[in-house]
């Protein structure tokens, strides 16, 4: 596969990243198994996607523990990314809150290490910018981890051009992780412009920043990488669900104003646009929609998520496919999406 730096470490990566989130969270739980998951993660690492990516909260730390058990052994083979500052509140619910206080955050880091199995995190998140705690205290306590050892770089995740700076002036913002597909482009400093309501929390996920600016450009003129999660719209972009589709409750989705049925139903104009484009160079809607990610700039590394092996197939595809001019300004047009985010 393709490689592309992280940041300006020097550490090279496989262009298509891995996010480790719906093997643990988020997505139907009847279809869940921590074996195929693990499969998954042993074959990605074959495949040459390296970067891994994952969080204390997604699972209440099960996804940190499946992924540590899963690679035993294979450490120096990745670059691998965790979060903290949000914790599960209700498990059985999925509340969860933002904590980004130094006492937290330090707790934090050990845990995630314990329950990875390694002495040191590549990647060290701040996962959300907790409103209650002053963000050059949350930043300055993850900066004594890099300072310890237990950490090499930090990012950020879901910030606004603003935040990414006065982070900066602390330390040094190696990545910042945001949402980024052909219908969320909020991290271009260009709002989805959805129909539908305001944005709002659910139980289910914390929502961002939603006047970020123009973050990836931010993240370009730094020396930071720029990390897509959600590259595949949940899923809407591979043409794998439309209105008829059938979501758990458990399912993320389930909730989320974009995936009503008639919200589905009004989206399927975007799938068409991508699918328009895969259809000329013989690719999957899916490739092309991550490909697109890839073209906003060398310095992009989408992280895709999945639990079958197929779809890590697939999605590995896109590192090798070159979007034309025309294509990725077809690609730019394609309709706004019909409700928002979260």
């Amino acid at each position: 596969m393709r490689t592309r730096e992280v940041g300006t470490t020097g550490h090279q990566v496989g262009a298509v990243g891995l996010g480790c989130m719906g093997m643990s969270w988020a997505y139907a739980q009847s279809s869940r198994d921590d074996a195929e998951s693990a499969e998954v993660l042993r074959q990605a690492v074959d495949a040459g996607v390296t970067f891994l990516d994952t969080s204390d909260v997604y699972g209440a730390g099960h996804n940190e523990i499946l992924l540590g058990e899963a690679l035993a052994g294979r450490r120096d083979e990745i670059f691998l990314a965790t979060k903290a500052g949000l914790v599960v509140t209700d498990m059985q619910t999925r509340a969860i809150a933002r904590n980004g206080s130094p006492e937290h955050l330090r707790a934090a880091i050990d845990a995630s290490l314990k329950r990875l199995g390694t002495d040191h995190i590549d990647l060290w998140y701040l996962h959300r910018i907790d409103d209650q705690v002053p963000l050059v205290e949350s930043w300055g306590a993850m900066a004594e981890a890099v300072q310890a050892g237990k950490v090499r770089y930090l990012g950020l995740s879901e910030v606004t051009v603003a935040q990414c700076t006065a982070a900066a002036a602390v330390h040094p913002v190696t990545a910042v992780q945001s949402e980024l597909s052909l219908w969320t482009r909020d991290a271009l400093g260009e709002p989805s412009g959805a129909a539908g309501s305001e944005p709002v929390v659910t139980t289910m996920s914390i929502g961002g920043a939603p006047e970020s600016g123009d973050v990836v450009g931010w993240c370009a003129a730094n020396g930071a990488a720029f990390v897509p999660f959600s590259p595949l719209g949940r899923g809407f972009l591979t043409g794998a669900i439309d209105a008829t589709t059938e979501l758990e409750s458990t399912d993320l989705r389930a909730g989320n104003p974009r995936f009503t049925p008639e919200a589905r139903a009004a989206n399927a104009r975007i799938v068409d646009a991508v699918r328009a484009v895969a259809d000329r160079h013989g690719a999957t809607p899916a490739q092309v929609a991550i490909a697109w990610t890839l073209a906003q700039g060398p310095h992009v590394i989408p992280i895709p998520g999945t639990r079958r092996l197929r779809h890590l197939v697939d999605n590995i595809g896109a590192a090798d496919l070159d979007l034309t001019k025309a294509d990725l300004t077809e690609l730019d047009n394609a309709p706004k999406p019909v409700g928002t985010r979260y």
